[in-house]
């Protein structure tokens, strides 16, 4: 394991408060500690701190010690939102951290005020709940104060934050080309293999697909461990990511581990950068999952402001939710620093401006990364636009639940453009947004077709003109068609594997 050596200069307090000082030091932090020389009447002392990189966290406390973070709720002086302040040492990725922990409160950002130049982070965020009102919840505002405050556990490293532990499911990541009726045939296979999909994400952008799939034994409940298993797992899904097509210009990806160590948003981002999904495939259709509109309505530019050494990336697009998370994280991830931004999303329109260099302390250095810059930030927004139609599914969970549903979905020729698979305490709530897999607008007596097969109290149309239609429930010719497909729990009467098994 690769080792630090770094040399601290600090000047010697009179007396012995620099030994009270060490005194006062946790004992696991002091042991990161390693005194070369005694304390001479030489005024400046070198201390030498040798630790590896696993004492990281360490320090990190012990600097978070000596800088407390100072955060301030306020609800008096904006009118329409609650105003955090948030105050601490600074360090790369610390408006990550903020900005994913407010968004996973599902707080809307309408204005952020961001400076981080030199050691100090200082940020100001107006927020509200989901329904434009401020935060007056007291345990809510509780939970922020001690999360973000001196108090937090906001030491760990940056990519972990807001991750919950996964050491009772095995996590799957899958990275291919999109098509109609995927989902449909990545749920069969692992429901074929016996596992429990207890939690998913996908995103479709630029005819690529990334998911983060969390599943179980079917049997035991608990994360598989058989190698064997895992090996036919990663084989039969890769299988299906490729297709049948051998065109693609970019291939299929599968891996599987017991553990999440990173956000599932900000990984799916990761992933779909990592795929390249932002280059658009020569000679191809240039299919992106936003709408036309959607991207008349976002521009991205990127100049240098020289006598700063800044670059200033203006952005300008539709508002929508978790849109300042998008794009922070990939500038995070693309190893860029925020030293100043100004976020304004009051209305429909959101614009962000946001001076950044590299790591290095240097701004933008070519067109071509200029350009890279643009496509990626444009790409970041456009992955998580919810385009299509907003289905939520509700009900008990079973294993093949999500099989066959999207089954359904696929038999009516419907492509699911995102998805977000929960289940909790026996309970599955899905989120889907589908469209026609021919590009036409999705047909109302279909989705009415698919709601009497599931059940109208399970599925529902949110967002859409569907959610508030009173259509009288009428016997479908397509139930008699599907209806015995829903409620089988065998996937040998789906027919969906044979090829793979």
């Amino acid at each position: 394991m690769r080792e630090k050596l770094i040399h601290v200069y600090i000047n010697r307090p009179p007396g012995n408060s620099f030994t009270n000082f060490l005194d006062r030091i946790n004992p696991r932090e002091k042991t990161t500690f390693q005194l070369e020389k005694q304390l001479t009447r030489n005024p400046i002392m070198e201390i030498s701190m040798c630790f590896s990189s696993t004492m990281d966290d360490e320090y990190e406390k012990l600097k978070r010690r000596l800088n407390p973070p100072r955060v301030v709720i306020d609800n008096d002086s904006c009118k329409n939102a609650t105003v955090i302040r948030v105050d601490s040492a600074n360090k790369h990725g610390i408006l990550l951290q903020v900005v994913q922990f407010l968004t996973d409160l599902n707080l809307i950002i309408i204005k952020a005020y961001i400076s981080s130049d030199g050691g100090w982070f200082m940020d100001v965020f107006n927020v509200t709940d989901q329904d434009g009102n401020k935060i007056t919840d007291q345990e809510v505002l509780d939970y922020i104060q001690k999360s973000l405050g001196p108090e937090s556990c906001f030491t760990s490293s940056m990519g972990s934050v807001g991750v919950k532990p996964t050491v009772d499911r095995t996590v799957i990541e899958l990275t291919g080309s999109d098509r109609p009726g995927l989902l449909s045939e990545v749920s069969a296979v692992l429901t074929h293999l016996k596992c429990n999909i207890v939690g998913a994400e996908v995103w479709t952008h630029n005819t690529r697909a990334a998911a983060v799939m969390h599943v179980t034994d079917r049997d035991t409940n608990s994360p598989i461990t058989d190698l064997e298993t895992l090996s036919r797992i990663k084989q039969l899904l890769c299988h299906v990511l490729k297709g049948s097509s051998s065109s693609s210009w970019r291939g299929a990806k599968t891996a599987v581990s017991h553990e999440q160590t990173t956000h599932t948003a900000r990984r799916l981002h990761q992933m779909m950068f990592d795929d390249r999904d932002y280059e658009r495939a020569s000679g191809g259709s240039n299919v992106t999952a936003a709408s036309e509109d959607e991207r008349r309505r976002l521009t991205v530019e990127v100049v240098n402001w020289y006598d700063k050494d800044y670059s200033v990336v203006t952005i300008r697009s539709k508002d929508r939710s978790k849109l300042l998370f998008d794009t922070v994280c990939t500038l995070t991830d693309m190893q860029y620093v925020v030293f100043h931004a100004n976020i304004d999303a009051e209305g429909p329109e959101a614009f962000q401006e946001y001076y950044i260099r590299h790591l290095d302390g240097s701004p933008v250095n070519s067109d071509a990364e200029r350009q890279r810059l643009v496509l990626c930030l444009e790409a970041a927004i456009e992955r998580r636009v919810s385009e299509g139609l907003k289905l939520e599914l509700c009900t008990a969970d079973r294993v093949g639940l999500l099989s066959d549903v999207t089954r359904i979905f696929r038999e009516n020729s419907l492509t699911v453009t995102r998805a977000e698979v929960t289940t909790k305490d026996g309970k599955a709530v899905n989120t889907f947004y589908v469209q026609d897999a021919s590009g036409y607008p999705v047909d109302s007596k279909t989705i009415e077709s698919i709601r009497q097969v599931i059940g109208q109290t399970i599925l529902k149309v949110k967002g859409g003109p569907g959610e508030s239609s009173k259509v009288p429930a009428q016997e479908s010719p397509s139930r008699f068609l599907f209806g015995g497909l829903f409620k089988s729990r065998s996937l040998a009467n789906l027919g969906l594997v044979r090829s793979y098994s």
